[in-house]
């Protein structure tokens, strides 16, 4: 381990996979936190509460097809690591057919989902108006957005974390410019900051496919259009594999929708702190979803490779810069945590409310980061089942500490969802533990 942690080679191809994927990944709650500024600073709480209701049902609904990119960067990092090109063309295509068949479907049945997402909430009237509106627009852009999963994953599979980087970055932009121009400028409110939204992920759609002529060029790959038999070949393993992260997913987002929702029943108040402590929590997600990704396309090259050492090489790398970085997070909400909330809004009783519950924020970082990169070796080993497990066993440990502590309110959501992410962790640490002492983890 020693040798490994004093190879600067190591760390440099840790550094140049991740840091780009963080700097990025910064950006998409950066966007959130944007979007809760500028509502956060209208006259009423309940716009936040709505934007805050409705961009997590958009993420509960995208998120829950994020097998998608998950899938294309471990298949993809595999095939590169085998040198298989026809494999990288035949990974990409099977993506982007299965984002559009699922956004067909979306944009479809769409209102009656709304319809039934909605029901469950008892957020007041206010807020589940908002929230109605934002989702009725922002579900529009499904196609974009689930294609863009597909390039996103593609990119990283291939080792290249620039091109994901100014992806992300440009459009975040575009969305945050568009932002301010709807919302501040034209009054649009909600609406603005849903449109701005949708036109972002379309501009995506578009730089995304240019980064990937630009890689599929330098990698003088075959055609990317494939025969009906071509794009089916192998198509059940992709199937099978998207079908357990598919359910992982939804075990996922029932914790994070959960927790959105029992905070809207506990007064506007709650629900706008949590919207503010919520944007902070998606920013150490995606930024320690940097060191994942990092892991998840290592550790498939490594296996396409069927190489022992460059996994070690992997794990222990990564290892350390999460390490590094997730304490740096801790340090910054603990030591600024206040001027933060400050930033997100202006109003008084929100600002009191977020502070009570930013202590479990501040653990957040450190408890979690496990988790992240444990979901970022499995999913580059494309072992789609421990995962499903793994967050099965989480989400019940999630609603009985939440069922157990549910007399203190809002603080027992918190103790819930810091425990999920713990217990993430620690159960595909055993699972993978277990399967590199037997020498099974390679097979």
């Amino acid at each position: 381990m020693w040798n490994s942690l004093r190879n600067l080679s190591l760390h440099r191809q840790v550094l140049a996979l991740a840091i780009p994927m963080v700097l990025s990944n910064i950006t998409i709650p950066l966007l959130g936190l944007i979007d809760a500024a500028v509502i956060g600073h209208l006259e009423h709480a309940w716009y936040l509460g709505g934007v805050a209701v409705g961009g997590t049902m958009i993420s509960v609904t995208f998120w829950l097809l994020g097998f998608l990119r998950m899938a294309t960067t471990g298949l993809t990092a595999q095939a590169y690591g085998a040198e298989n090109k026809n494999a990288l063309s035949q990974t990409f295509s099977q993506g982007i057919f299965l984002a559009l068949c699922f956004s067909f479907i979306l944009l479809l049945f769409h209102q009656p989902l709304s319809q039934i997402i909605f029901s469950f909430s008892d957020a007041s009237v206010e807020v589940k108006h908002y929230a109605e509106q934002y989702f009725s627009i922002r579900i529009w852009s499904a196609p974009a957005a689930l294609s863009n999963l597909v390039i996103m994953g593609w990119l990283l599979g291939t080792q290249n974390a620039r091109y994901p980087m100014w992806l992300v970055i440009i459009t975040n932009s575009i969305n945050i410019i568009l932002d301010l121009l709807f919302v501040v400028g034209f009054h649009w409110k909600v609406e603005g900051a849903a449109l701005a939204s949708v036109i972002a992920d379309y501009s995506s759609l578009v730089i995304g496919l240019w980064f990937v002529l630009k890689q599929s060029n330098k990698l003088v790959l075959p055609s990317f259009i494939m025969s009906l038999s071509d794009l089916l070949s192998g198509f059940k393993r992709l199937l099978n594999l998207n079908r357990d992260i598919f359910l992982r997913s939804l075990c996922l987002q029932a914790c994070f929708t959960f927790m959105t929702f029992q905070g809207a029943s506990l007064g506007v108040d709650i629900v706008a702190a949590n919207a503010v402590l919520m944007s902070f929590l998606m920013m150490i997600s995606y930024g320690m979803d940097g060191f994942a990704y990092a892991m998840e396309a290592m550790v498939g090259k490594a296996i396409g490779a069927k190489s022992r050492t460059q996994l070690a090489d992997s794990l222990i790398g990564t290892t350390f810069w999460s390490l590094v970085i997730s304490s740096l997070l801790s340090l910054v909400f603990g030591v600024f945590g206040y001027q933060l909330i400050a930033m997100i809004s202006s109003i008084e009783d929100v600002q009191k409310t977020a502070l009570i519950y930013l202590p479990w924020l501040i653990a957040m970082p450190l408890v979690s980061m496990w988790c992240f990169l444990l979901d970022g070796i499995f999913v580059g080993a494309t072992k789609g089942s421990e995962m499903r497990n793994s967050m099965f066993i989480a989400m019940i440990t999630f609603f009985s500490v939440w069922w157990l502590m549910q007399d203190n309110g809002n603080h027992a959501l918190w103790a819930a969802m810091i425990s999920f992410m713990a217990m993430r962790g620690l159960s595909l640490a055993v699972t993978f533990y277990y399967q590199w002492k037997k020498a099974i983890f390679l097979s």
